[in-house]
């Protein structure tokens, strides 16, 4: 491997870094307190971001799913105090991480270098998702456009739909009487003859809605399976063009632009669900989708289960988008004394109130279309991409004005989904900055470009007619364990290895002195709580780990293979990082360890003014030689 051989790579703080240039630039302002890396021109800007970034699609869809599976309103339980002993201790630790520091999710391993590939794996998975995750953007484009007719096309079984198309259940036989004595007849044969079906005897013909056969017919053209690849979607294809283009504009300054654009694409989903909650809530049938949502009763012997507290914690862990590495990236354009501690538990209370928000505008709505199709709720309702794309529009198309209402919703998800690319595309692109600060200066437009344009034609293979079958195997496979192993290795990292009262210590400096009582809670979540619980879940989740299946259809065998291939180039960069830096450091094997486990020269704060005391001896990396840096990937030093 050709990256071994460079100079200064990975090289426990004996090599040094680069230097960076105090040149002003286009993407800094005068008002900025790190002239070379630039701030968020004001605290809402990095807020909307936050919440953009970690409110996104699945507090739509698979949360209000989750809690109806586990017991209704009992489910809230577990989930709240999921949010308290794993989530929020690892959101404050990854934004004061990347506020202290000033660096993005690979820079910032200075603080540990033995365990830089947790980094790397942070930035290789965020890129696996933003593959498919703008694929999503796609659809919900594709669907915007299809809204501009003034009769919906997936509102009646038109042209391309098949004999198992309804909108009703439609009765195949039954038990009737003929002359005296109980028969089992075909349902024709009773109607034709003016008989009728005894009650409770009665089967119903498997059929489909006509949303669900639009969606893998006309939207999808989806195949039998992963084998049968077919031709690109060509209407997909440019979605996600359309997709990328918006993304890329957006991010075309970095944060300044960026931070500007979250204002509307973070504030205005919360008007669209406010507006499909008060058109929901007016609709009959509309109580029986919230008492499904919540339950008339709620089923607290769940909680005996530990399927629903599993459910609870990951449900937390990825709706708050920890271990992503887009924390510390966002994180670190701010200005060091910022409050991260409030922002941290403002954003977190914020994402899990409009989880349970948008439960309520999803489900009566859903109520309302059992109440048309006369099915009770549960055959109307499923989790993923079904809920939002199979029987949410559904339910908009029985409603007046149908167009408008299927319009603000898949607006409302293009915008949802819009919010988190930006800070995931962010993550990357502030990991080259860190790296190549004047490339970055110079050439931040067609490097961003350059980055949409590599992922779009990554994404190519996922607008195919199996194209849903490869988003599906990404989202199971990279956004699962590869980021449960990443924060377990980070946590344990920071508090074990680096020092959690050092850590609290580098947290002081930031938001000031705090009594021991303040730091009691974070201490027994860092220390103990978190670490066992995400733990536990990393060893259930792989424990009981099945063959992906979409809907009905099973994945082959290589498909299967090939997710683990790309879960195994993940996390890969762990060992491989950690090996490295042991071998380019000096000494016994035990010095080499030991060294690596301490921080680098260079660790501390960014700017010169704030490292006081405790960071007086730190080499400062913008008085180092530009020839040391690094040419592996443009990300390791």
């Amino acid at each position: 491997m050709g990256m071994l051989s460079l100079p200064g790579f990975l090289s426990c703080g004996k090599k040094k870094d680069f230097s960076l240039s105090h040149e002003k630039d286009s993407y800094s302002s005068d008002g900025d307190e790190n002239k070379e890396r630039g701030n968020w021109s004001s605290k809402a800007d990095y807020l909307l971001s936050m919440v953009g970034y970690a409110v996104g699609l699945g507090n739509v869809w698979r949360f209000p799913y989750l809690t109806y599976q586990n017991g209704g309103g009992a489910f809230l339980i577990p989930y709240s105090l999921m949010l308290a002993l794993a989530g929020l201790p690892l959101f404050f630790m990854e934004c004061s991480l990347g506020q202290f520091a000033s660096l993005g999710p690979i820079s910032v391993w200075r603080v540990l270098p033995l365990f830089q590939g947790v980094g790397f794996t942070m930035v290789v998975i965020s890129a696996f998702v933003t593959v498919y995750y703008n694929v999503i953007i796609a659809y919900a484009l594709y669907y915007l456009f299809a809204s501009f007719q003034k009769v919906l096309p997936w509102s009646e079984c038109f042209s391309w739909a098949d004999e198992f198309c309804s909108k009703t259940r439609i009765v195949n036989d039954c038990n009737t009487t003929l002359h005296g004595e109980i028969v089992h007849a075909n349902y024709t044969f009773v109607t034709s003859n003016n008989l009728t079906c005894i009650n409770g005897t009665v089967s119903y013909k498997p059929v489909q809605f006509p949303s669900e056969q639009y969606w893998n017919k006309v939207a999808l053209q989806r195949s039998s399976g992963l084998d049968e690849t077919g031709n690109i979607v060509w209407y997909l294809a440019l979605c996600l063009l359309l997709s990328w283009m918006i993304v890329a504009a957006a991010l075309f300054k970095g944060i300044k632009s960026s931070g500007k654009v979250v204002y509307f694409t973070a504030l205005f989903p919360y008007v669209i669900l406010l507006i499909l909650l008060v058109r929901g809530a007016t609709l009959e049938g509309s109580m029986d989708g919230i008492q499904y949502y919540i339950g008339r009763q709620s089923n607290f012997t769940k909680l005996m289960e530990a399927e629903v507290w599993k459910d609870a914690a990951t449900q937390i862990f990825y709706s708050l988008s920890v271990a992503w590495g887009g924390l510390v990236a966002l994180s670190s354009y701010n200005r060091f004394h910022n409050n991260c501690y409030l922002d941290a538990i403002l954003v977190c209370v914020t994402n899990c109130a409009t989880s349970v928000f948008a439960g309520f505008a999803v489900f009566s709505i859903l109520g309302h279309m059992a109440f048309v199709s006369e099915r009770p709720v549960s055959e109307v309702v499923n989790s993923g991409f079904n809920l939002a794309f199979v029987a949410y529009p559904e339910a908009l198309s029985k409603l007046p004005v149908s167009p408008l209402w299927s319009f603000l919703f898949f607006f409302m998800l293009l915008l949802l989904g819009l919010d988190s690319q930006f800070a995931t595309i962010e993550t990357l692109t502030t990991t080259i900055q860190d790296f190549y600060p004047k490339v970055m200066k110079k050439l931040r437009i067609p490097v961003t470009i350059g980055v949409c344009l590599v992922l779009f034609l990554l994404g190519l293979v996922c607008v195919t007619q199996a194209g849903i079958y490869w988003v599906n195997l990404i989202d199971h496979f990279c956004a699962g364990w590869g980021i449960l192993f990443s924060a377990v290795l980070e946590i344990v990292g920071i508090v074990y290895i680096y020092g959690g009262n050092r850590f609290i210590e580098d947290i002081e400096m930031m938001i000031g002195k705090k009594s021991w009582l303040f730091w009691l809670w974070w201490r027994m979540c860092w220390f103990f709580v978190t670490p066992v619980l995400l733990g536990a879940i990393l060893i259930w989740s792989l424990a009981t780990f099945s063959r992906p299946f979409y809907g009905s259809v099973p994945y082959p065998t290589w498909g299967t293979a090939v997710g683990w291939c790309m879960i195994i180039f993940c996390v890969i960069w762990i060992p491989i990082v950690a090996i490295v830096k042991i071998v380019k450091a000096e000494g016994t094997l035990y010095e080499r360890i030991v060294s690596c486990c301490r921080p680098a020269a260079n660790w501390g704060p960014y700017l010169e003014r704030h490292r006081g005391e405790r960071y007086s001896h730190m080499v400062d990396p913008k008085k180092e030689k530009e020839h040391e840096i690094p040419t592996v990937f443009g990300l390791i030093y």
